[in-house]
């Protein structure tokens, strides 16, 4: 497969509304509490009354929890499911490995259970720093195990898509590789990597200290330290999937924002998924930041179609 950048988008002028965003996001980061001074349960507190970009969205009035076994302990899935399910898409929350929850993205998940017929099932896996490494991973594994042998019976369908945002995509993609290599299953026909950080030594625009909205150099830096705090190779495959054996993993849509600081990290997992075989559907929005499909941006609504219009294919009969 051939896969193409086109370095107008990174030159293209964004939407004024995007520009505006921006401006205001930093601004507010700027005026609110730092992060890491009032430490990881304030800033969760902070998330859940709404005060801060992502969180404080309508819960879905439709979802309900399961617990499974897990390697910490009972797991906890909230499934948001429509009444007959055309497929199955395991999502993975951001959040940096230490913030978010399950239910952060129940307004775009009840979307693709509306308009593609998926059963949603989303993972409240275990967060750093309480939790570092690998207890996220060693959930994520555990969450798609339990799908892909239960799946036909709870859902009636064997159509299995994966997909996060953020720390939520780096775990969908360690998770691919963990099925692959570790239980020889390759069980799921697509998936939606959003704004992902796969190299966690860091990519050059990762490093970069520019200033750009919602994510920083600074984040990047701490949200990687309270996850690994076990003196991790940081290019194990395990850590960071950019440094993987990719072939045979499913077709894959790439999605960021051109002002994202982990913009690199899209376009070198992308190419190297592409490099090992696969398929690649990469998609950049000029001026947008990090996971804009969760933001007020008017490059979220046409992001959000290209990945359904994306899933959509991958759920057809072969």
């Amino acid at each position: 497969m051939v896969l193409t950048v086109d370095p107008a988008l990174f030159r293209a002028p964004a939407p004024e509304e995007t520009e505006r965003l921006n401006a205001r996001l930093i601004r507010g980061a700027a005026a609110a509490p730092d992060p890491w001074t009032i430490g990881p349960e304030a800033v969760r507190a902070r998330r859940r009354d709404g005060l801060t970009p992502f969180i404080g969205e309508p819960r879905s009035a439709r979802a309900e929890t399961v617990t499974v076994p897990g390697p910490g302990g009972p797991l906890a899935l909230r499934i948001i499911a429509p009444a007959e399910p055309r497929g199955v898409y395991l999502h993975i929350h951001g959040g940096g490995w230490t913030f978010g929850s399950a239910d952060q993205d129940d307004p775009r998940l009840d979307e693709l259970a509306d308009g593609l017929g998926l059963a949603c099932v989303s993972v409240e896996y275990r967060l750093a720093p309480l939790h570092p490494y690998p207890a996220a991973p060693d959930d994520c594994e555990a969450a798609a195990l339990w799908l892909a042998a239960e799946a036909e019976r709870r859902f009636g369908t064997g159509r299995l898509l994966i997909g996060g945002e953020s720390a939520g995509a780096h775990l969908a993609a360690v998770t691919l590789l963990r099925l692959r290599d570790r239980h020889g299953l390759t069980p799921f026909r697509a998936a939606n990597l959003t704004a992902g950080c796969y190299d966690l030594g860091l990519t050059p625009s990762a490093r970069a200290g520019a200033a750009t909205p919602v994510l920083t150099t600074r984040d990047l830096r701490m949200f990687t330290g309270h996850f690994l705090q076990g003196g991790e190779d940081r290019a194990a495959p395990d850590v960071s999937p950019l440094h993987a054996d990719l072939a045979g993993l499913p077709p894959a849509i790439f999605t960021v924002g051109t002002r994202d600081p982990l913009v690199d990290d899209t376009l070198f997992m992308a190419a190297r998924w592409a490099a090992a075989g696969g398929e690649a559907e990469l998609k950049l929005w000029p001026g947008s930041a990090h996971v804009h499909v969760a933001l007020p941006d008017p490059n979220a609504g046409p992001a959000r179609a290209a990945i359904a219009a994306f899933l959509a294919r991958a759920l057809t009969p072969a």
